[in-house]
C-alpha cells in the first residue's frame, strides 16, 4: 500500500490546478483509445475503492483516469464548508476535463458521484461518448424512501437502539457505528466478509465535512445540502450511451434503477444479482462483464 505522498508523486499523476487556486490529483491508469474519467462517491471518500477499475479495464484497452474530488485524500482539502456546492464540484468537473484535454470519452459516477455525472451530462453531455451511472437513483427522496424501507426490514429492537443514538446526535457512539456496519454496511455496502484493503482505506480517507455538510450525519435522515435533489424528470435529456449498473443488494431500490434505465433513451440496465452498493468488490465478475460489454458495443455502435 503506498502512503499518501507515494500516491500523490506516481506514475501518471496529473495535478490539477482549478480557478480557486486549489489543486485536484489524477492519475491515468493504462493506455488506449477509450478514455474512462472516474467520480468516487461520498461526498468525501476518495478514488481508492474504485482502483480495481485499473484490473477490469487497462486490460480491454481503456485508460482509466481515477480522480480525487476537491477536499478528498489525495488533493487539496480546505477546511471551507462554503466549498461543498453541488455547483462548485460539477464546474470543477468540467475543469478537470479541459486540463486533461478528454473529449468524445466516457465518464463512471458511483454512488454520489453517479449523482455528479447526472448532473455534468445535463450540462456538458456534447463531450461524452458514454455515461456510467453506478449504484445513484434520480432524486434523494428516493433514496431515503428505500434505505428507510431496509431499516424496517430489521428487529425493533435494532432500530429502536439506533434511533436512540441519532436523537441524542451521538453518532460516533461506538455501539451505533457497530450497529451501522452489521446492519446496514454488510449488507447493503459490502457484502464480504472481510472488506478489501482499498474499500476500508476509502472509507478511513473520508472527509467527514464535506460528507456532513452535503448529506448529514444520520444515513437514515438526510440533513445537507443536497437534500431535495431530483431529477427524474430531466434524465430523459441525457441522450448519450449510459450504463446503469447497481447491485441487487444496494442502498439504491432495484426498482428505481429499472425506471431510470426505462427513462434514458440510450440506456442498459444491468443489475449484479450477488453484489450490493459496492458490487466491484463483492460480485466482480458480473461487475467487470457489464462494464467490458458497455464499452465494446458503444464502442461498436450497438447502443
Amino acid at each position: 500500500m503506498m502512503t499518501k505522498q507515494e500516491k500523490q508523486k506516481a506514475p501518471g499523476v496529473q495535478w490539477v490546478t482549478l480557478d480557486n487556486g486549489y489543486r485536484v490529483w489524477t492519475q491515468r491508469l493504462g493506455s488506449g483509445p477509450v478514455k474512462l474519467l472516474t467520480l468516487h462517491g461520498g461526498p468525501g471518500c476518495s478514488h481508492e475503492y474504485l482502483e480495481c477499475l485499473e484490473d477490469f479495464l487497462a486490460p480491454q484497452g481503456v485508460e482509466v483516469i481515477l480522480y480525487d474530488q476537491l477536499g478528498s485524500w489525495c488533493s487539496d482539502q480546505p477546511e471551507d464548508e462554503s466549498l461543498w456546492q453541488l455547483e462548485r464540484f460539477i464546474d470543477e468537473i468540467e475543469q478537470v476535463r479541459e486540463a486533461l484535454g478528454l473529449e468524445d470519452f466516457y465518464l463512471y459516477g458511483h454512488s454520489c458521484g453517479g449523482l455528479w455525472a447526472i448532473e455534468y451530462a445535463l450540462r456538458y453531455q456534447r463531450h461524452l461518448k458514454g455515461l456510467i451511472l453506478a449504484g445513484i437513483t434520480g432524486s434523494i427522496h428516493s433514496y431515503m424512501a428505500h434505505i428507510n424501507h431496509l431499516r424496517e426490514q430489521l428487529p425493533p429492537e435494532v432500530v429502536e437502539k439506533m434511533k436512540h443514538y441519532e436523537a441524542r446526535n451521538e453518532f460516533e457512539n461506538e455501539e451505533y457505528q457497530s450497529l451501522l456496519m452489521e446492519h446496514l454496511y454488510r449488507k447493503y455496502i459490502c457484502r464480504l466478509p472481510h472488506w478489501p484493503e482499498p474499500l476500508s482505506r476509502a472509507f478511513d480517507h473520508m472527509n467527514h465535512q464535506v460528507y456532513n455538510t452535503m448529506q448529514g450525519n444520520n444515513e437514515f435522515v438526510f440533513t445537507g445540502n443536497l437534500l431535495g435533489w431530483d431529477r427524474w424528470n430531466e434524465l430523459a435529456e441525457i441522450r448519450v450511451a449510459t450504463l446503469v449498473l447497481s447491485g441487487r443488494y444496494d442502498t439504491m431500490s432495484p426498482d428505481d434503477q429499472k425506471q431510470m434505465a426505462s427513462i434514458l433513451p440510450h440506456s442498459r440496465l444491468v443489475l449484479c444479482d450477488n453484489g450490493s452498493h459496492c458490487s466491484m468488490w463483492d460480485d466482480p465478475e458480473n461487475y467487470k462483464a457489464a462494464l467490458v460489454d458497455f464499452f465494446r458495443d458503444v464502442e461498436n455502435g450497438r447502443i
